[in-house]
């Protein structure tokens, strides 16, 4: 397996849980607009070693989900700005061009230091 992605939650939003109901989170590097900050899970704008595509694993904090959509504009987005939502609703076909959408299980809770990656 290799590792294509990671990084670690550095602080949470007060509004993250907004987002719950609709299967996702959005996680942003530390220049996240003030408009968008509250909702953020802030994490360090690292690259991708590799492309990132669909049949890969997004692992958070040890529990898999297979990648099924990855966004036209998701991945620079995660590399320029730490800034990507994540879908957990199994969708084939990318609504939103900044999001990852993941097979439909429940959306994980992420706390300080979680770790996120994907790997092939």
């Amino acid at each position: 397996m290799s590792t294509i992605y990671k990084n670690n939650i550095k602080s949470i939003g007060s509004a993250v849980e907004s987002f719950e109901d609709q299967e996702m989170f959005i996680l942003f590097g530390d220049n996240a607009p003030d408009t968008l900050k509250d909702f953020c899970y802030c994490i360090d704008v690292l690259p991708v070693n590799e492309t990132i595509k669909v049949g890969q694993n997004l692992v958070i904090d040890n529990n898999e989900y297979k990648i099924t959509a990855v966004g036209d504009v998701a991945e620079k987005n995660l590399v320029n700005l730490g800034h990507i939502t994540i879908v957990f609703d199994g969708a084939t076909e990318a609504s939103l061009p900044g999001s990852i959408y993941v097979e439909k299980k429940e959306v994980p809770k992420l706390v300080i230091g979680s770790e996120i990656s994907i790997i092939a």
